[in-house]
């Protein structure tokens, strides 16, 4: 082993010694009260000055002791020499300071070494400043340092200086730094095992932390690959990321890539990464767009959580997710846009060439839109919602809808609605009662008859399509308002059902849609499961504001998998007024809930429900201008076929002899006679004249 040679700073301390040694002894000897031995004198009392600061410091108080010995053991070989006679004492006492100051030389061997201090705001001084005997100030029978001796730059050395200290954590060495730009304490070190070929296995993020400084959420390690510039990597070496400043600017003001890493992607969207952010001034919503590695499949998102994050709750209405594989955007609304009254146009009602028109608004602010047919033929038609939930509103969009298809509308209600009287009035019949309704439902099934053979331009018979010319009758819409209370009916129930069931089967090959609305699509409250799937798989249902209890079970009704059941809708999408603690501080009472979620609730096209706000048609006002200046009627070959088989005439009439087979009219029994049900319309010729018989029992 190569010994290293003596530093010229501690020579150069040894000769001032040496120097210094005979004044010592001299100069309280000859001149007490000299300018020498004066200045003696000065020198000790600023070292015994030092050695008080020095024991009264918090730190380094043994080094700073000895860096003042030399000064502090002068004065007291001084002051000894001038209270002594002869010169032999005093020559001893100066010689062994001399020797003293040789063998320790304290000044130069307990120098403060400058190391870089991490969690300065700054750039360390101390680093810029290190003079390089600083670090060379070693006696021959200090080992040597084990960190190679490239002529490092000042950073580089501190930062060796302090793992050194700390006894080299893991057994590592500190190869490079890398100061990180913009920073002046930010650094990423490049670190090997200290015996060569071995890997790296008891480094710890603790360790550095404690080497260098910071908190040990500000260190960082990883494997470090091989460069194609001939850098070695493997587990033998290791990258140190030591980043306070940048996670002190992290916490502070994050970008919107860190917030979401640091707040969304650990738990509400867990893997998700961020990708835009997207804000749209004229809606008043701000869009973020992320995605999750393909490998973890479709995301996951915990809406509850992630309200709490954007800083609003959930049933406020204003967020919303939407997934497209390992893709998700969320809307943050300002104000909810659920809140909001869209106004029907004839514009959006029309149906455009695929047969699709605007229902609604999606909660994300995306024209939620229904059709008038399918690839399978014509639609059928679910709209379920309790009673003041919207569902008379979404049912004259789509009789608007169909109308402006030029579709054949018929209405029929079990009980009298002045909305639905004044949607009659746009249709080819309306109706009131579960007669009605069956007298509508036979025509409808004798309708797929005869299409059935009733021939096309080309002189063939087609099941129908909507692209395809030459069709001889025009697309047919049965709708049956309240349903299930008709089909309750004791006398006409199960005829009506029955009825409903085959025309959800085959209607749709002769464009005849049945449109059924009600309160319930529960097997249970009377519906069969044959005529439910019938109406799911060839339509697109809507429900509306459903119960929260009854959303499981409507939405397994409906065949959506459980994963993917929505939260019940709040019960108001106006946010709370704010002065609630005045309130109660002045004994005030709470402002009324505004309950504004009529319209709103959820159209099922996929496997997703999306939450929606159905279009708003304004029933005080004339309802002309969403429907067509003509009513589309039957052609006069279905009129003639159906008056031959005994279904064409004025269906508010009561029963007709033999119309229900064995039901015999009989005069003196009216207890055998089938009622003309609740709410038939007998003796009312026009859905006007039904209007104002309401008005009058109102008045009543």
């Amino acid at each position: 082993m190569s010994i290293r040679p003596t530093p010229r700073s501690v020579v150069l301390e040894r000769l001032a010694y040496t120097a210094a040694a005979p004044l010592l002894a001299a100069a309280p000897n000859l001149a007490p009260d000299g300018p020498l031995n004066v200045g003696l004198l000065l020198a000790g009392a600023v070292g015994v000055g030092g050695a008080v600061a020095a024991v009264a410091a918090d730190e380094g108080t043994g080094r700073k002791l000895m860096r003042n010995s030399p000064l502090v053991t002068a004065l007291a070989v001084d002051i000894t020499a001038m209270t002594t006679t002869g010169w032999g004492i005093d020559a001893g006492l100066a010689a062994g300071w001399l020797a003293c100051g040789w063998l320790i030389a304290p000044l130069s061997r307990h120098r403060r070494r400058l190391a870089p201090a991490l969690a300065a705001p700054t750039p360390p001084p101390a680093l810029t400043a290190a003079e390089p005997e600083e670090f060379e100030a070693q006696s021959v029978e200090e080992p040597a340092s084990p960190h190679p001796d490239d002529h490092p730059d000042p950073f580089t050395r501190g930062v060796r200086s302090m793992w050194e200290r700390a006894g080299l954590p893991g057994r590592t060495l500190v190869i490079t730094t890398d100061r990180h730009d913009g920073y002046a304490i930010d650094c990423t070190l490049l670190v090997r095992a200290l015996e060569e070929g071995r890997p790296i296995s008891g480094l710890t993020k603790a360790q550095v932390a404690a080497a260098v400084g910071v908190d040990e959420t500000d260190v960082h390690l990883a494997p470090v690959q091989r460069q194609s510039d001939g850098r070695q990597g493997g587990p033998g070496w290791l990258e140190v990321r030591i980043t306070p400043e940048a996670a002190a600017r992290r916490r502070k003001a994050p970008t919107t890539r860190e917030w979401w890493d640091d707040h969304i992607a650990t738990g509400p969207i867990p893997g998700s990464s961020f990708v835009q952010k997207v804000r749209d001034e004229d809606r008043k919503v701000t869009h973020y767009v992320a995605q999750v590695p393909e490998e973890l499949g479709e995301a996951r998102v915990d809406q509850h959580a992630l309200a709490a994050v954007l800083k609003t709750k959930y049933d406020e209405g204003r967020l919303f997710v939407t997934t497209d594989g390992n893709e998700v955007l969320v809307s943050l609304w300002d104000t909810s846009p659920l809140a909001q009254t869209f106004p029907a146009t004839r514009e959006l009602l029309t149906p455009d060439k695929d047969g699709r028109w605007v229902t609604g608004y999606l909660g994300n602010g995306q024209p939620a839109r229904n059709r008038v047919y399918t690839d399978r033929g014509a639609a059928h038609g679910l709209f379920v919602a309790p009673s003041g939930g919207g569902k008379t509103q979404l049912m004259a969009l789509h009789i608007a809808a169909d109308a402006l298809f030029g579709a054949v509308v018929m209405l029929a209600t079990e009980a009298p609605d002045e909305k639905t009287l004044a949607l009659g009035e746009h249709t080819a019949r309306y109706g009131v009662g579960a007669l009605y309704m069956v007298r509508l439902l036979r025509t409808m099934a004798a309708l797929m008859e005869i299409r059935g053979e009733m021939l096309w331009d080309d002189g063939q018979i087609h099941e129908w399509d909507p692209t395809r010319p030459g069709c001889p009758y025009s697309p047919f819409s049965g709708y049956l308002d309240e349903f299930l209370s008709a089909a309750r009916n004791p006398l006409y129930g199960d005829e009506i059902m029955d009825l409903a069931e085959t025309v959800s089967v085959k209607g749709r090959k002769y464009a005849v849609g049945i449109k059924v609305a009600g309160q319930s699509i529960y097997v249970q409250d009377g519906f069969t499961q044959l005529l439910c799937e019938n109406l799911r798989e060839n339509c697109t249902p809507v429900v509306l504001k459903v119960a929260p209890k009854k959303v499981n079970e409507m939405f397994k009704t409906l065949g959506i998998a459980g994963e993917n059941i929505p939260d019940p809708l709040p019960r108001s999408f106006s946010t709370s007024e704010a002065g609630r603690i005045e309130r109660v501080m002045r004994g005030e009472p709470e402002p009324p809930a505004d309950s504004n979620t009529g319209g709103a609730g959820w159209i099922v096209e996929g496997k997703h429900p999306e939450v929606l706000r159905t279009l708003f048609m304004d029933f005080k006002q004339s309802l002309d201008p969403y429907f067509p200046d003509t009513i589309t009627p039957l052609t006069d070959h279905e009129i003639t076929e159906l008056d031959a088989r005994g279904l064409w005439f004025d269906w508010t009439q009561p029963p007709r002899p033999g119309e229900f087979g064995d039901i015999e009219d009989d005069e003196d029994s009216d207890e055998d006679r089938p009622p003309s049900n609740r709410g038939s319309r007998a003796g009312l010729s026009s859905p006007r004249e039904a209007l104002d018989a309401i008005k009058r029992l109102s008045n009543a």
